[in-house]
């Protein structure tokens, strides 16, 4: 199964200048689609919308 990306690749604020981050976009499923932001054509995590949003509730 191959992952649509929609929407650009964003870094987290927290990270500034480091180099050890994540860039998460928007998937065609209503999902997210996670990448090391030093691999840009490297493997994609994809997760659901309902995981997504369980993962986010664990730093609320």
């Amino acid at each position: 199964m191959v992952t649509e990306v929609v929407g650009p690749f964003r870094k987290s604020s927290y990270s500034g200048a480091e180099s050890n981050c994540v860039a998460v976009a928007d998937t065609a499923d209503n999902g997210r689609a996670v990448r090391d932001s030093k691999r840009p054509a490297g493997p994609l995590l994809a997760v659901s919308r309902d995981s997504w949003q369980a993962f986010l509730q664990q730093f609320a």
